[in-house]
């Protein structure tokens, strides 16, 4: 009796301690919600009477991650809402009524990017009459981000989820349900032990009709402006207790076989045969001065009916593995043997892939795929070419926040966004799978150099210092560039590589990089740093390129 006692005492002392940082958080992110309410009611005037929806053909949608990627359950159509842009929203489609798009919550970031407004309306997108509706019910969840939602029989039920303010923040571990038919709100109170929590977890329904939830992220203040995340890796079901409308049970499951590595920011999908897919995210690795990530673009499938987690492979182009004969095969055995260090098992592939910007800047993609990831395993007696025939160079790059859909047995990725450096790449991407052959990956829409664009005001505090201190010498950065600008503008050098008609600056820049890296570290010296020879390096080219092109420009008149 006293053990229970102070177990129960225990639990309702988390739950005060809960509701009181949620009334802190509320009161506090109240007045910065106020700022940006005026602009949201701004916006909502403009679109008072745009809840019509019309179509008309458009180019590919802008790089974007937190989106929400669905397919249409009656057409050949995938829907893509909402996102950001260096946010996001979480939508259920279900079948009723020639199609519903169900939308709840999100975020809105005042034009800094520094205040955050956190939604709790519901809205209905009627994919039959391309019409929004916002469905006004009381008893719903607080306003929040990051949570997550799906269709369960004539109900959505929603989880977890996160509030943030300037100063502080809440993680949910909530459940509510929002009945199709009677469009009222309940919260559920599940028996057993939950998840603790967390935002942007994987949540599925099994074909047992229970619910998965895995992993998810959140973070705690260890001190005074000191926090520290989690990225979760634990899995549990919420399931429906027999006999009981209403009553749900927590269960934490440890399912077998190879589980996805530690890591936040995947994204999920649901195959046709009911596997639960998770692809992509990132593991970061937090110091108290820094947070660097490594991003992933495996894929991992869950199996419901025998919880199991395994890592999905593809087989390579069919096509070609016809070609092989197996007398050729046993011809280069030994050959390959060798090649292979005496054993069979392929060596990881580094992939490079470089993009140029529209501002100059070289973005250059480093991926190296392990034989455990999405590349061709070749048998013990597959030739060399085995791994050659992979679609090693289509796969989607490492990235994580990207928008996950399947359709008719296809796989989508679309978009998402990875790290170089300082630097936040948003993708803008298609790629696409066919589940059932399990082959290759196809590209439907490269990325688009011309969508990238990276704006900074300052450099960091210690680059300024430094900068201050090798002014204080005599030479700082900005001297650096111009006195490199000056050497390019003195002399049509004609040692420098020659712009070719009609090309444009990116274009030479690819072409040309490296010799220009080459003569700004020349000049510069092997001591400076990286990046400045890089800048150096940029400007050197740019200056040369306006030059010719104006030069030739007047040479024509």
């Amino acid at each position: 009796m006293g053990k229970k006692g102070k177990k129960e005492k225990k639990g309702r002392g988390a739950e005060k301690t809960a509701a009181k940082m949620e009334k802190k958080v509320s009161k506090r992110s109240r007045k910065e919600e106020e700022d940006l309410e005026a602009l949201i009611a701004h916006f909502q005037s403009l679109d008072a009477k745009k809840t019509q929806v019309t179509e008309t053909p458009c180019s590919p949608p802008s790089p974007r991650l937190n989106a929400s990627l669905s397919a249409h359950p009656e057409k050949d159509e995938l829907i893509l809402f909402g996102g950001e842009y260096f946010n996001g929203q979480k939508a259920v489609v279900v079948p009723q009524g020639g199609g519903q798009l169900w939308i709840f919550g999100g975020e809105f970031a005042s034009p800094d990017g520094e205040q955050f407004y956190h939604y709790k309306d519901l809205w209905v997108l009627h994919l039959a009459t391309k019409t929004w509706e916002q469905i006004r019910s009381t008893g719903g969840p607080s306003g929040r981000s990051g949570h997550r939602m799906v269709a369960w029989k004539r109900q959505l039920i929603l989880f977890g989820g996160f509030h943030e303010s300037t100063r502080d923040y809440i993680y949910y571990s909530d459940v509510y349900t929002f009945s199709l038919d009677t469009l009222l709100w309940s919260k559920l109170s599940p028996s057993g032990s939950g998840p603790t929590p967390r935002s942007g977890c994987l949540m599925a329904v099994t074909p047992q009709g229970s619910i998965a939830v895995y992993g998810g992220y959140s973070k705690q203040r260890v001190k005074k402006d000191v926090d520290k995340g989690t990225q979760h890796s634990d899995m549990f079901l919420l399931k429906p207790e027999e006999g009981g409308e209403g009553k749900w049970t927590w269960t934490r499951i440890n399912p077998s076989g190879v589980k996805p590595t530690a890591r936040s920011g995947f994204s999920v999908a649901v195959a046709p045969n009911h596997q639960i897919l998770l692809f992509g995210g990132v593991c970061d690795e937090e110091e108290e001065e820094s947070l660097e990530g490594s991003f992933f673009s495996d894929l991992y499938v869950y199996d419901a009916s025998r919880s199991r987690w395994f890592a999905a492979q593809l087989k390579g182009p069919k096509s070609e593995k016809k070609k092989r004969r197996r007398g050729k095969v046993e011809e280069h055995e030994d050959a390959t043997e060798q090649e292979n260090g005496g054993t069979s098992a392929p060596e990881p592939l580094e992939v490079i892939k470089e993009v140029v910007t529209e501002d100059g800047t070289v973005i250059t993609i480093k991926q190296m795929l392990a034989p455990s990831g999405l590349v061709v395993r070749p048998s013990p007696k597959a030739e060399d070419n085995a791994v050659e025939t992979s679609s090693t160079g289509q796969e989607p790059c490492p990235r994580s926040n990207a928008m996950l859909a399947v359709k008719h047995g296809l796989l989508y990725v679309y978009g998402g966004m990875f790290e170089a450096g300082d630097r936040q790449v948003t993708l803008s991407d298609l790629y696409c799978l066919d589940l059932h052959k399990m082959e290759e990956w196809k590209t439907l829409v490269e990325m688009d150099p011309k969508s990238q664009e990276w704006l900074e005001d300052t450099d960091s505090d210690e680059e300024d210092s430094s900068s201050d201190e090798e002014g204080a010498e005599g030479g700082g950065e900005d001297q650096e560039e111009d006195s490199m600008e000056d050497s390019a503008e003195e002399g049509a050098d004609p040692q420098h590589p020659e712009v070719a008609s009609g090309e444009q600056y990116e274009e030479y820049l690819t072409r040309t990089e490296q010799y220009w890296l080459k003569l700004a570290r020349n000049h510069m010296g092997h001591d400076a740093k990286e990046k400045k020879v890089f800048k150096v390096a940029q400007a050197m080219a740019k200056t040369f390129f306006d030059d010719t092109v104006e030069d030739t420009a007047q040479a024509k008149h």
